[in-house]
């Protein structure tokens, strides 16, 4: 239970963090999408571990084995069965845990809601499993490029260092060009010095990730339960160390009054087919209103923990209850959110290709 991901364009994800390899089943992909493999296998090298000295110094070429779906360079409809075998897992690391809890982590609730878990590195609750997500995130990217639509995120803070600068000093090609892939190199280079030195203290810092999506047309969503931003929401705080979400105005928009906080309609011209195009002054409703996309650029923000695991001592309680005092051994991410930037990407795309293939039977356009 709790594996599978979307109503209409559905993943499930599979594997263990130490087993030999993670996977993904994608189901409700359309037949003759066309796929790069390359794509698919530059976004998993994004995400993957040992990419600089940010990040774990685990070895994982991540590379991505096709076993169904796909014939021809393109989809069959069929369900798309990815694989990604682990190559560089060492369980030893891990062998001073077999029976303690760490703290922030999920092996008491794991151990306690099953009885039974995986302590090499966590298991399905590592943050391993994301490497599927990121690979069916890919296919859900091609398959929204048909519609025009493009996601962007970036690390807009980290511990106390927050990119401040005005947006007009920004370049989004300049994210990946740093590991902490900020779009503005001034404040880019202090982040990566903050997590260096907590990296050299052996602690941790968490941080934001924002993410802009331009393209998406009127309509995606829906009322209710399934609004585009709940489901954008429980996407985000499915990722691991994600503790926060917000989007449009956020929490900010709770200190605006009505009359500065609503956005007012106007015509900007019109289509090939002579309807009035519809835009909005402003965007504090980040693109939704109703749950529904407005045709608006939507955007969000997310925010993560420090890493639970640090280089430090510290106590905790093993499976009786007796103390123990623990530290961290192995390789581990000292700020998660640098590697964290094309899972947000890869979330956000799952949710917006489930809601526009949903969004195809809302109506009937022909009466």
């Amino acid at each position: 239970m709790s594996n599978t991901f979307g109503k209409v364009f559905r993943i499930t994800t599979f594997g263990e963090s130490h087993g030999p390899a993670m996977g993904v089943v994608i189901d409700g992909c359309p037949a003759g999408l066309e796929i790069d493999m390359a794509f698919i296998e530059r976004e998993l090298s994004r995400r993957r571990p040992g990419q600089s000295k940010l990040s774990s110094q685990r070895k994982e070429p991540d590379e991505v084995e096709v076993l169904s779906g796909i014939f021809e360079g393109k989809t069959t409809g069929t369900p798309i069965a990815l694989l990604i075998r682990n190559r560089d897992a060492r369980s030893r690391d891990y062998d001073h845990l077999a029976k303690a809890y760490r703290p922030s982590h999920a092996d008491f609730t794991w151990h306690k809601k099953y009885g039974h878990r995986d302590w090499r590195g966590g298991g399905r609750s590592s943050a391993r499993e994301t490497v599927a997500r990121v690979a069916a995130g890919a296919v859900a990217r091609q398959l929204l490029e048909t519609q025009g639509v493009q996601l962007t995120a970036w690390v807009s803070s980290v511990g106390d260092v927050s990119l401040n600068a005005p947006e007009e000093t920004w370049d989004f090609a300049d994210i990946e060009k740093t590991p902490v892939r900020c779009p503005h190199l001034p404040t880019a280079r202090k982040m990566e010095e903050l997590i260096l030195q907590l990296r050299k203290e052996g602690d941790t810092v968490g941080g934001v990730i924002s993410c802009r999506i331009e393209g998406c047309p009127v309509g995606w969503g829906a009322p209710v339960f399934d609004r585009l931003q709940a489901d954008l929401a429980k996407a985000m705080l499915s990722i691991n160390a994600c503790k926060g979400f917000e989007y449009g105005s956020g929490f900010a928009g709770t200190s605006m009054r009505g009359s500065e906080h609503n956005d007012l309609f106007f015509r900007d011209g019109f289509d090939e087919e002579g309807n009035p195009l519809i835009k909005t002054e402003t965007n504090f409703s980040g693109g939704i209103q109703g749950g529904i996309s407005n045709g608006m650029p939507i955007y969000f923000k997310a925010a993560f923990k420090p890493v639970a695991t640090i280089m430090r001592p510290q106590l905790s309680v093993d499976e009786q209850g007796e103390e123990v005092l623990l530290e961290g051994r192995g390789r581990h991410d000292p700020c998660v959110v640098p590697r964290a930037v094309p899972i947000v990407e890869a979330m956000a795309a799952l949710v917006l290709a489930d809601h526009f293939l949903r969004s195809q039977s809302s109506r009937l356009t022909d009466l």
